[in-house]
């Protein structure tokens, strides 16, 4: 144990200065109080936050945008053309996030130029731009929701002083977004798959007609829909369609 004493002292003392040096490090994170009584946080509170923040991006980008009323339709059309695999889950799920950017750019241009370039400027505090950033994807939202899912969500979460939609909290106004995105999205996944469900009733009667009981109409009816979603350019349609229903 004598032996080991003198390594023991020049470890800590190795040490020491690392120790030192953390600790003054730790002035790092601070809370400045503005003279406005406003709060800023040090650059590395701020890029902790940043990083917590990146494991809700996927929630925001279903959950806050266009992309759960797409990502819907279009599996519900596939489902109307009978196609199990094609296209691919992948494949749908690109198409959405990138007509999701497309439908989106007006809200991100918005939130760029108010929130944060000023803040990028060091014109602005990280607060402030939260808040700004907060303005145009509100309204995009309450642009899309419907006041009796509003209503109902206020009911359930009993807020109160809310006198215009856009006094309603982000804690109510998601879920009642999400309400009606997902009512919105089966409204016009009825209206894609009725045409189809045309063609399988006809099919199937004539089949039936003809005595074929063991063929599967499915498989007689698939050409006659592919047939018909491509002759009325069914793609365009629906993209078109889909951006439409979002005011764009």
């Amino acid at each position: 144990m004598m032996r080991l004493l003198p390594l023991a002292i020049a470890l800590l003392c190795w040490c020491l200065p690392d120790v030192a040096f953390a600790q003054e490090d730790l002035t790092a994170i601070t809370v400045t109080t503005n003279p406005d009584g406003s709060q800023e946080y040090s650059v590395t509170l701020q890029i902790l936050a940043i990083m917590t923040a990146l494991t809700f991006i996927p929630a925001m980008v279903i959950m806050m945008t266009s992309f759960t009323r797409i990502i819907i339709v279009l599996a519900i059309l596939r489902q109307a053309l009978g196609l199990q695999q094609s296209p691919s889950s992948q494949v749908l799920i690109g198409i959405s996030l990138f007509l999701t950017l497309f439908i989106m750019t007006p809200v991100l241009n918005d939130i760029n130029d108010q929130a944060l370039q000023p803040y990028l400027a060091e014109d602005i505090t990280s607060l402030e731009a939260v808040e700004r950033a907060k303005a145009p994807l509100k309204a995009f939202m309450l642009a899309q929701t419907r006041v009796t899912d509003l209503e109902t969500f206020i009911d359930i979460s009993g807020t109160e002083g809310v006198d215009s939609p856009e006094d309603v909290p982000m804690t109510v106004l998601i879920p009642s977004f999400i309400t009606s995105e997902l009512k919105t999205a089966f409204q016009i996944g009825f209206m894609l798959f009725l045409p189809f469900l045309i063609i399988d009733l006809v099919v199937a009667s004539v089949l039936m007609a003809m005595g074929m009981m063991m063929l599967s109409p499915m498989l007689v009816s698939l050409p006659f829909k592919l047939m018909l979603f491509v002759l009325v350019d069914g793609w365009n349609l629906t993209m078109s369609t889909l951006a439409g229903s979002f005011g764009v």
